[in-house]
């Protein structure tokens, strides 16, 4: 099956990759970890509010779909079809797969598109807002009549019943389409319809561009940057204020979307930077830093603090005694709650809060001892640019997971912070200044916690007009979509039948405010100052207007191009130069040698002249051949013009040579020089004779350089011309030499001996071939030279690839390079490898290749020899990498590669410990060879204790495994292997004795369902007949080593398929449970419920060997 190319970089911005359904292949895909967001570039303009339809799926028995693939029923948005696809085992990914389909896409006339804005969601039917959603745009064709997420979601994730996307078996999929009426894209112009321009996107900087928006548009920000003072000799790339200064003055002057290359760079990010999406208030942060840092000495020097800084006071006050302690601390923004509050003043409120210091937790006041107190903030003064940022994201500490708070949050046009009697203020606060803030811009992040795209609504001169700047794209828009649009929220569903009573489904907004900025309405005149070219330095102006005039230039040339043709001629100077240098093979890059532009109706006499002007020679003393490009794409001189044709204009000879539709005529000068270096006229060029051009190899230097070109007779036999051949060398007379046809490079070399003693014709030599030549070897000092023939250092130089290699444990930094052949075979690779790196075993060096794409280590590392030929560890789909990375193994790959390794976590009996153990065993080995091979690793509590292995998932046992099930197929990369010594309570059961599942477990009081959430280490427990409560909760308490004052709190209840039944002490627990098997019993348990207290584990389990959150650094 073709893959699909993925989509061009800059487009790429989600976690997930976004693509056309196909069905994948085995193996690596393209983008494997970078995944793709379609940016507004493919967006068109709105014309109206575009219709929009909400669609929900019910998927009943979905894990006994056996499928591959399931399409929802059509659904209809403005007469257009619809059906979601779904692959509910994976597109070939360890994923599910969804995607949103044209469903009459077969029937639709050719060339038929349409464009829609979508997300597809796997709702989670117990807690909504951990619902996954995932938002992109398409232009649908007939090519890519499906798009969406091959990974959207780990099917181990899906199919666990405690996450709640599949419950009593029915997984519920919701997709939201909204199609537009529209202008295409690319005759939408900006700068015509708003006045402004937009930014282009890298790959994932949509949140960069909507921060750099808003910052531009505070004008004294924008002036204070102008003023930071540079130079003429600054190059953009390297200083941050240049490179801004450069970037605000486009986006004040351009007519087109701006690029934000130069700043990034200047900030000293890579491509692998511009292709991670990161968080708006984190950046803000540390650009304002880093800029506050470059203002420092300089005329601007406290703009940063003067726009941006506010101050607030935290304060513990007594209660029962006269003592106070303050602190007084700044700040660049203000981090809001979103959660529980449903305006930006609940916010406040809540920042204000007072908190009370009494019991426990008593205030250690100086020379007062423990008391009551007061605790709390207030503030001294606000900025007069108020940067709020909504903690729209926050940690879910019973999920152990990042979560998006969708929640409706509203936020008035005008702000007054004096409200109440100036509640929020400290009693040190100046009440002469007037609090009232007007909203200027609103940064909004659409999407979820995995990904998503940032814009911003702006107000540029705080009129009623707001604007929308999406990355290239400014659009006006009204101020509801700028506000109210953006609160978030639920909106419902409307019914299809009002008549019908059908049930009321809400959809929740995933697009809303993520960042607000407020200006004071005192500092307005000053903020919003006006700023015009004289606030620019001189230097930049020119420079800017210089690459202005150049753009305009190239656009002008662009425009004429029709009207004249590119000529370019290669010269006996341009061979000599290039030839053993930067080509070996053919003659000239024809890139490199000298271009003319000249008029098409120019006749090609006049062109002579030109020439003349350029390279001094005589329009008299010029030939000039046509150059061919043969069938086996090599490209040669073929045939002077002859002098009728020099009288045809340019344009013609250009038709004449080039079939194919290009604005070149490549031409080689054939100039003649006599011994006393004057020029001579060409020579006549008879039917018998052939131009051949000649290249000398020494292979004692391995050099390759071009000597000259001689016209031979096609008769002739080579060994006529070697005295000349010979001379050409600057050999001795009697100097015996080897010739060698240079016929192709491409896909392999060729290049054949000639034989001296028959005809140059017999040899099948035609005017523009190439002979290599070289001083003849006998087999003895041939032995000398790595490579000591032309055929043989022909091959090394196509072949030859200096590659790169990094340890695998540091990928971004380069370690070493090699200088090899692309023929090596694997085993070449490791032995250089593993002799660079002094390893006695190259067996013992394990390589993994590169990911073009997301710039890190595949995943999966080059099994031995498991590739032919170094080329193929280093290609990547269409695309040839140069980066290999090492690891250096303690035992052969060979061996390790016939073993499994497992991760068990091993529990000690008595000891509160858990210990982490390696184990690695032949791959046919089984489950009680772990237990063996553990044993020789672990302290037991006595020699004779038995052990077993257990699968753990999300707090819950799910298996024990049997001692002789084969250890080849056991995942530990989602589920955790744990160990642990078999309670010798459990090895004589009774008849009526059950061995019960015991899990902790809390509730969510947020959440209006009450859900059950599983925390810390299950066990087993053996419960007896008639036992009570009371009776388990003793062996419970000594177990766990509870003491009795946390104990008492502890709830416990009989839990069946997520319910909690609350038992009382009396209760006789074993009447709960009437299965005696516990296998797929983690339905059914006895649940511990109190707080979680554990320590959250400082790292993170099962993550993927190469991924991992790369904070905002500026590193210049």
């Amino acid at each position: 099956m073709t893959m699909m190319t993925p989509p061009p970089l800059e487009q790429q911005e989600d976690e997930e990759m976004l693509v056309p359904h196909r069905e994948l292949t085995e193996g690596p895909q393209p983008m494997e970890v970078l995944s793709a967001e379609t940016v507004s570039a493919s967006e068109n303009q709105q014309v109206e509010d575009p219709p929009t339809l909400k669609y929900r799926w019910t998927i009943e028995n979905f894990s006994r779909l056996n499928t591959k693939k399931l399409y929802s029923d059509i659904f209809h948005v403005v007469g257009y079809k619809w059906r979601v696809l779904i692959f509910p085992k994976g597109n070939n990914v360890d994923h599910l797969s969804l995607y949103l389909d044209v469903a009459d896409s077969a029937t639709l006339p050719y060339g038929w598109s349409r464009y829609a804005q979508f997300s597809l969601a796997v709702v989670n039917q117990i807690h909504g807002k951990y619902t996954i959603r995932k938002d992109t745009q398409h232009q649908f064709n007939g090519r890519e009549s499906d798009w969406g997420f091959t990974s959207f979601m780990s099917l181990s994730e899906l199919y666990d019943p405690s996450r709640g996307y599949l419950v009593n078996d029915t997984c519920v999929i919701e997709a939201e389409v909204t199609v537009r009426k529209v202008v295409d894209y690319w005759s939408y112009d900006s700068k015509k319809e708003t006045g402004y321009v937009g930014l282009k996107n890298q790959g994932a900087t949509c949140y960069m561009n909507s921060l750099l928006q808003t910052l531009y548009h505070i004008p004294y920000f924008r002036k204070a940057v102008y003023h930071m003072p540079t130079t003429e000799n600054d190059m953009p790339s390297g200083s941050i204020p240049l490179a801004l200064q450069s970037l605000f003055y486009k986006l004040q002057y351009s007519d087109n979307s701006v690029a934000t290359k130069e700043l990034t760079k200047s900030f000293g990010w890579d491509t692998y930077d511009s292709f991670m999406q990161h968080d708006v208030q984190e950046l803000n942060r540390v650009l304002c830093e880093k800029l506050e840092d470059k203002m420092k000495g300089t005329v601007v020097e406290g703009t940063i603090q003067h726009l941006f800084e506010g101050h607030h006071m935290n304060y513990i006050e007594c209660i029962n005694v006269d003592y106070k302690s303050t602190r007084k601390e700044s700040f660049y923004d203000l981090q809001l709650d979103v959660k529980g509050c449903r305006d930006v003043y609940a916010s406040f409120d809540k920042y204000v809060e007072v908190e009370r210091l009494e019991g426990d937790n008593k205030y250690q006041a100086e020379n007062h001892g423990l008391q009551d107190a007061k605790k709390g903030v207030l503030f001294i003064d606000f900025p007069p640019v108020l940067q709020l940022q909504l903690k729209r994201f926050e940690y879910d500490f019973m999920r152990d997971t990042m979560v998006k708070i969708n929640d409706r949050y509203e936020f008035p046009l005008q702000l007054d912070l004096d409200k109440d009697n100036g509640k929020y203020l400290s009693p040190d606060a100046d009440r002469r200044v007037r609090n009232l803030y007007t909203l200027h811009s609103v940064l909004v992040h659409s999407g979820g916690v995995h990904g998503g795209h940032y814009y911003a609504f702006i107000r540029p001169t705080l009129s009623h007009l707001w604007f929308k700047f999406d990355d290239e794209k400014v659009t006006k828009e009204d101020a509801k979509k700028a506000l109210e649009e953006q609160y978030g929220g639920e909106e419902e569903l409307p019914q299809t039948n009002p008549g019908l009573n059908n049930t009321t489904f809400k959809f929740t907004k995933y697009s809303n405010a993520y960042m607000l900025v407020y200006i004071r309405e005192s500092d307005k005149e000053k903020i919003m100052c006006d700023v015009d070219e004289k606030d620019i330095a001189e230097h930049l102006r020119i420079r800017l207007k210089k690459e202005q005039e150049e753009k305009e230039h190239k656009k002008k040339e662009k425009a004429e191009a029709h009207l004249y043709t590119i000529i370019k001629v290669a010269r006996n100077e341009d061979l000599m130069e290039q030839i053993g240098k930067e080509i070996f093979f053919d003659l000239v890059d024809h890139d490199k040698v000298r271009a003319f532009r000249i008029q098409k109706q120019l006749p090609f006499n006049h062109f002579k002249e030109e020439v003349f002007k350029e390279f001094g020679i005589p329009v008299q003393f010029q030939r000039f051949w046509l150059w061919a490009k043969r069938q086996n794409h090599t490209y040669r001189p073929n045939r002077p013009l002859t002098p009728q044709e020099e009288t045809q204009s340019v344009g013609q000879l250009r038709e004449v040579s080039n079939k194919t539709h290009n604005a070149e005529l490549k031409l080689f000068l054939e100039v003649e020089i006599g011994p006393d270096l004057h020029f001579l006229p060409p020579p006549s060029k008879t039917k018998e004779e052939i131009l051949l051009f000649f290249k000398l190899y020494d292979p004692e230097k391995e050099d390759l350089k071009f000597v000259g070109r001689l016209f031979v007779k096609s008769l002739g036999k080579p060994t006529e011309v070697f005295s000349k051949l010979i001379e050409m060398a600057e050999f001795p007379p009697n100097e015996e030499i080897d010739l060698y046809e240079e016929i192709k490079f491409e896909p392999t070399v060729m290049c054949e001996h000639i034989d001296k003693r028959i005809s140059f014709k017999s040899s099948q030599l035609e005017d523009g071939d190439i002979i290599c030549y070289q001083k003849s070897l006998t087999s003895t000092n041939r032995n000398q030279f790595r490579y000591p023939d032309v055929p043989s250092f022909l091959e090394y130089v196509r072949n030859r690839q200096v590659v790169f290699f990094r340890a695998l444990e540091k990928p971004k930094e380069e370690d070493f390079s090699l200088e090899l052949s692309k023929l090596f075979t694997y085993d070449d690779v490791v032995e250089r490898v593993a002799r660079q790196l002094g390893v006695d075993d190259p067996s013992k060096i394990r390589l993994s290749s590169h990911n073009c794409y997301s710039q890190q280590p595949k995943p999966q590392p080059i099994k031995y020899r498991g590739v032919d030929h170094l080329v193929d560890m280093l290609v990547h789909y269409n695309q040839t990498s140069d980066i290999l990375y090492y690891e250096i193994l303690d035992i052969p790959l060979p061996e390790l590669q016939g073993l499994k390794t497992l991760k068990v976590a091993f529990h000690h009996a008595i000891k509160e410990e858990v210990v982490i153990h390696i184990i690695r065993l032949p791959k046919n080995s089984t489950v009680a060879d772990v237990i063996n091979d553990l044993k020789t690793k672990v302290e037991l509590s006595r020699p004779d204790a038995e052990v077993r292995l257990l699968e753990v998932f999300y707090h819950k046992i799910y298996k024990i495994f049997p001692p002789g099930e084969k250890i080849e197929n056991i995942n530990d990369q989602y589920w955790t292997l744990r160990a642990e010594e078999i309670p010798e309570e459990e090895k004589s059961l009774g008849l009526h004795d059950r061995l019960i599942h015991v899990y902790h477990f809390t509730r969510d009081s947020n959440q209006n369902q009450m859900q059950v959430q599983n925390f810390g280490e299950p066990f087993f427990l053996v419960i007896k007949e008639g036992e009570t409560l009371t009776d388990i909760k003793i062996r419970i308490q000594k177990k766990l080593q509870v003491p009795d004052d946390e104990f008492s709190k502890w709830k416990f209840a009989f839990i069946s398929l997520g319910r909690p039944e609350y038992l009382q002490d009396s209760d006789i627990v074993s009447n709960r449970f009437q299965r005696r098997d516990i296998y797929g019993a983690w339905e059914q348990y006895l649940g511990l419920e109190h707080s979680d207290t554990a320590p959250k584990k400082a790292y993170t389990t099962n993550q993927n060997r190469h991924t991992f959150e790369k904070p905002v650094k500026i590193y210049n």
